[in-house]
């Protein structure tokens, strides 16, 4: 029996970058060994077992055989006869495909550390057309890598693009379709994910409600890149740039789809389009089973992103019912979030990057001081029921009146 490190411990190493997690790959042991070593098996359809002390897996070396469509189309083999290269070729890019000794050599037989030299994702075999999966995880992993200098190897590509028009990425089922959704949106350049996705025409199978926003005009006034699904993705490149939490990201990713229902004769104007693409985002949401959370910052940011950016226009009435509106007093961290998601979508923009963005502070202002108001002993020894609410909202508007007469910000384009 010999265990080797494999996988992405090995190629963040090789990269230089912190290794994170740890996966084994096991040659020549049957289930049964382990299990009397003290390993807990956990695999359901293959041998995979946690280590009784570190908890990292250990999976017994296999093959796997294609039987039908989608990534759960695959029957597995497996025994001591399988080697280290064979587990290694099922695998999906090279660089994914090295193993480590306990003594710190690397088995590379499928040119892995090549190809990480010289920034490549470049697939194993022929045999990674038969998993759809990875057309999401290679651009996760440009996504992941992009600002590495890395790309996508043009026979891979080509692949995928296969993949694509032959129907296999039909098969993906929306758990995993959500699953490297998310987990790209919180990589440093998830636009990188979407535009390799469209680079192999799979972005209008998945999410055509986003590739149907690109050849959309808007307004060269206030968007120079003019493009909508340029702007959405220069959108979500600024919120990963600040850091922002990944459903804040994915609001930003779906605030402009309704831009793509505006009639052609009415473009590059978009008026209504916020409220047309709330039924948008619910639908992408239902179909991939979108977490509710998700969901419902979207929907805020798509339905509410314009008042937020002209929040210097806004009336004291007119200002205190946005915050009502979107629970900004019961919800202050989630009303932040969508801040942060007007900011991005204010400075994806070309050239308006660095564009100041007062909204944000102005509105928090606002928030914070009406949230603070509250109701004197003799208020609420005198008024009774919907009488509170009343006078509470009364003296909410003062403050916010206040508020906006003493630092309310310049108009901001839209």
């Amino acid at each position: 029996m010999k265990v080797y490190l494999v996988g992405g411990a090995v190629r963040d190493r090789l990269l230089g970058r912190a290794v994170l997690e740890r996966d084994w790959v096991v040659v020549g042991a049957r289930p049964e060994e382990l299990e009397r070593d003290g390993f807990e098996p956990v695999g359901r359809e293959f041998p995979v077992f946690l280590h009784p002390e570190t908890h990292e897996e250990y999976a017994l070396a296999r093959l796997e055989r294609k039987v039908d469509l989608g990534y759960r189309g695959f029957t597995t083999l497996f025994s001591p006869d399988v080697t280290l290269e064979q587990d290694l070729k099922r695998r999906d890019l090279t660089i994914n495909a090295m193993a480590e000794t306990p003594s710190g050599e690397i088995i590379d037989p499928y040119g892995g550390r090549r190809d990480l030299e010289a920034r490549v994702l470049r697939h194993v075999s022929d045999a990674f057309v038969e998993d759809p999966v990875r057309i999401l995880r290679v651009a996760r992993f440009a996504a992941r890598y992009s600002d590495l200098g890395f790309r996508v190897a043009e026979n891979t590509m080509a692949l995928m693009r296969h993949m694509t028009d032959s129907g296999e990425v039909d098969a993906l089922v929306p758990e995993r379709v959500w699953q490297e959704t998310e987990r790209a949106l919180g990589e440093p350049r998830p636009d990188v994910f979407f535009e390799t996705l469209r680079s192999c025409r799979a972005l209008a199978r998945i999410f055509p409600e986003i590739d149907a926003l690109y050849g959309i005009p808007q307004p060269p006034r206030w968007h120079p890149e003019i493009d909508t699904g340029a702007h959405v993705m220069l959108v979500v490149r600024y919120a990963a740039k600040i850091d922002a939490p990944t459903p804040v990201r994915f609001a930003a990713l779906m605030h402009d789809l309704g831009k793509a229902l505006t009639p052609r004769d009415k473009l590059p104007s978009h008026h209504g389009h916020e409220e047309a693409g709330v039924a948008l985002v619910d639908e992408l949401c239902d179909r991939l089973k979108v977490p509710n959370g998700y969901r419902e910052l979207a929907i805020l940011a798509t339905r509410h992103h314009a008042s937020v950016h002209r929040a210097a226009e806004l009336r004291p009435a007119t200002l205190l019912k946005l915050l009502e509106t979107v629970d900004a007093f019961r919800r202050p961290e989630r009303f932040r979030e969508l801040l942060l998601a007007c900011e991005s979508d204010a400075r994806g923009r070309t050239g308006l990057e660095s564009q100041p963005y007062p909204q944000r502070d102005y509105l928090l202002h606002a928030r914070d001081a009406a949230a603070a108001v509250t109701l004197s002993e003799e208020e609420r020894q005198k008024l009774k029921g919907p009488f509170l609410g009343e006078r509470l909202r009364e003296k909410r508007l003062e403050v916010v009146a206040a508020v906006k007469k003493s630092s309310c910000p310049p108009e901001r384009p839209r």
